[in-house]
């Protein structure tokens, strides 16, 4: 996932795609379990380590998920059953699960002569971070199967439901859920830990107007029912529902495009280049195991740039350029099949698990793509983002063994496990070789596939399969200044694209007065140089007629590319430079994604625009995920906010 904590484009953000025929939703290829090796729930579970669930997993885990749900619009609630098959680790009669804001209506299990009977249940308290423990108090031990009748509250945190005016359309509403990192208890109740994997299936009922897609194979059953199935035991926050008006388009056999009929020539035009994608990264790091790999395009309120879901990555369409310049979202998002996916964090604290093996894997993909240049540029900018982020952090946030003590497992998404653990990456490529390295990582992702392994055990694997193998190349004690020590480590070297040099002096001369704006040699800039143009600039006291020099020379007001829009309102408001003010509104009313909306209301909340951020925030909130609304209720809570503008 990308997250909206880093605040300056990174070589995780900014990603690169020609016309296919357009299928009907119901063309969409259906794929069935039979086709794909089943890969079963592991039956051993690792200690428990995961301080952010009530889930007694260590005693019993979740197995299999069953679910039969009705998708209800007018109440925006989905509403339904969940069945539960169980492994027992120890003899028990005790099962606790995790929620948030669910009405739990009943509890059954099966006894040992296969007949469903009530159980009692308890629901406890709840805890503003985790929700509220489910305890089911069962008659037998070592039950088989639990089923759960409840319904989600209509604002849970992992789901939002949007009007037919908030869509692209306009005809019909729309639903999407975003379960990373523990919002995944707010629609289903499971063991929401990225510790624990099952397989699933749902039966889902929707109007027959209404097109919903899973992060599993799908089969339709009639107008109003279509079915799901993942073989693959994945972790509860890649579990994804999403229900609209939606249609798909093709890119090859195994991938393809889904989106609101007026999206979808763009977004298959900007993404052609997927099914590429998909054989690089198989042909280095092994094959692509989870059958399809499609992407779903949502509406512009998607809090993140995108969400690594199974077989259906969910995409912002503020990627969507026109150019392909914005691409290695895609390329972000695929490289999670193999990290993260298959090789899984097993708590949050080990989130650079994830996300920094799929920003290197996703920069050795772009290079291989688009080039060296471009790829050097990207960990480039991503590295200069990371300075700047590190200024704003707190030292113990800059671990990449992070440590979050009693906060929110969202804490932990910040540009340290992304880019710092990129660099930690290219320092072990750089010192062994690229030849070792690739095999490392390739044997490594075969080692670990469908498994949640800990920063210990990748450091153990680290040991014995490159340290060992190779000695006297790199050593623990640098290892643990990588990984447990804050910042950067004083022996990192670095990258430096010199596709910037040209770049920087032309930005130098403007500012000196020796060139006007005009006279600046930009016709062969490319996205990323032109983000280095303006990321670069002194963040205060920058005259304003220098900005509007810039601005009328290069029209950045209102600019279509999103990343350039954020990075040159974020100038502007640095130095004060309000006249952007009209265009800024429609930008963040128009957009939900947090990386590109949070850290502007903040630039605004600290000024005398202050009472006009909270207008706009006031009338733009409706149209806002509830993550994106958490974030800035907190920021404009000096009084209370007009929630009645609220769905």
């Amino acid at each position: 996932m990308l997250s909206f904590h880093r605040t300056v484009i990174s070589s995780a953000l900014l990603f690169a795609l020609q016309l296919v025929p357009i299928a009907h939703a119901n063309n969409a290829p259906n794929i069935s379990a039979s086709e794909l090796a089943v890969t079963l729930a592991p039956t051993e579970i690792p200690q428990n380590q995961d301080a952010l669930t009530y889930a007694n997993y260590t005693e019993v885990s979740v197995s299999h998920i069953e679910l039969a749900l009705t998708v209800d619009f007018k109440q925006n609630r989905l509403s339904g059953e969940a069945t539960l098959d169980l492994a027992w680790h120890k003899a028990g009669k005790t099962l606790i699960l995790d929620t948030r804001d669910l009405t739990i209506s009943s509890v059954s299990a099966v006894n040992t002569a296969g007949k469903w009977h009530s159980v009692p249940f308890t629901l406890a308290k709840t805890d503003g971070v985790k929700g509220a423990a489910l305890s089911i108090n069962l008659t037998e031990e070592n039950t088989q199967k639990v089923k759960i009748n409840y319904h989600t509250s209509d604002n849970p945190s992992g789901i939002q439901w949007l009007t037919p005016e908030q869509t692209q359309g306009k005809q019909l509403p729309f639903m999407f859920s975003q379960s990373q990192a523990i919002h995944a208890r707010s629609w289903i109740p499971l063991q929401d830990t990225p510790a624990v994997r099952q397989t699933y299936s749902a039966t889902i009922t929707a109007d027959k107007a209404i097109t919903v897609v899973m992060s599993a194979d799908r089969k339709i059953l009639s107008s109003t029912q279509t079915q799901f199935t993942m073989p693959q035991a994945i972790p509860a926050y890649l579990i994804a529902i999403a229900a609209g008006h939606l249609t798909f388009s093709p890119l090859n056999d195994i991938s393809g495009v889904w989106a609101e009929p007026e999206l979808i020539d763009k977004a298959s035009q900007e993404f052609s280049d997927t099914p590429q994608m998909i054989d690089i990264a198989a042909k280095r790091y092994g094959d692509y195991r989870w059958g399809r790999y499609d992407l779903l395009i949502l509406p512009p309120s998607f809090p993140f740039g995108g969400m690594e879901n199974p077989r259906l990555s969910f995409i912002t369409p503020t990627v969507i350029a026109g150019d392909k310049s914005l691409v290695s979202l895609i390329a972000h998002e695929l490289a999670h099949s193999w990290s993260g996916n298959l090789v899984t964090n097993a708590t949050w604290r080990d989130l650079w698990l994830n996300e920094g093996f799929t920003t290197y894997v996703e920069n050795r993909i772009m290079e291989d793509l688009y080039g060296s240049d471009r790829a050097l540029m990207e960990q480039t900018i991503g590295y200069s983002g990371l300075i700047a982020e590190l200024a704003e952090l707190d030292s113990s946030d800059s671990v990449l063994h992070l440590d979050l003590g009693g906060r929110s497992s969202d804490e932990a998404f910040s540009g340290v496990p992304y880019v710092k653990g990129q660099l930690f990456l290219v320092f072990l490529e750089q010192k062994f070789g690229r030849e070792r390295f690739d095999a490392f990582v390739k044997n490594y992702f075969n080692h670990f596939a469908f498994q949640s392994i800990t920063t210990a055990q990748f450091r153990e694997y680290l040991s014995l399969n490159l340290l060992q193998k190779y000695p006297n190349i790199v050593s623990e004690a640098e290892i643990d200044t990588w990984i447990e020590g804050e910042g950067l480590p004083s022996f990192l070297v670095p990258p430096n694209s010199h596709a910037f040099d040209d770049i920087d002096a032309q930005r130098q001369t403007w500012l000196d007065g020796k060139h006007s704006a005009s006279e600046l040699k930009t016709s062969t800039w490319s996205v990323h140089q032109w983000l280095r143009f303006i990321n670069e600039m002194p963040r205060i006291n920058l005259d304003q007629a220098k900005l509007a020099e810039l601005d009328k020379a290069f029209h950045f007001t209102g600019t279509g590319n999103s990343e350039i829009a954020f990075a040159w309102y974020s100038l502007a408001l640095d130095n004060g430079y309000y006249a952007v003010l009209p265009a800024l509104k429609q930008h963040l009313t128009n957009i939900g994604r947090m990386r590109l909306v949070v850290p502007l209301y903040q630039k605004l909340a600290g000024t005398e625009q202050y009472d006009w951020a909270k207008n706009v925030y006031i009338n733009a909130r409706p149209g806002y995920h509830p993550q994106t609304q958490a974030s800035l209720d907190a920021m404009f809570a000096d009084k209370p906010l007009q929630h009645e503008h609220s769905h």
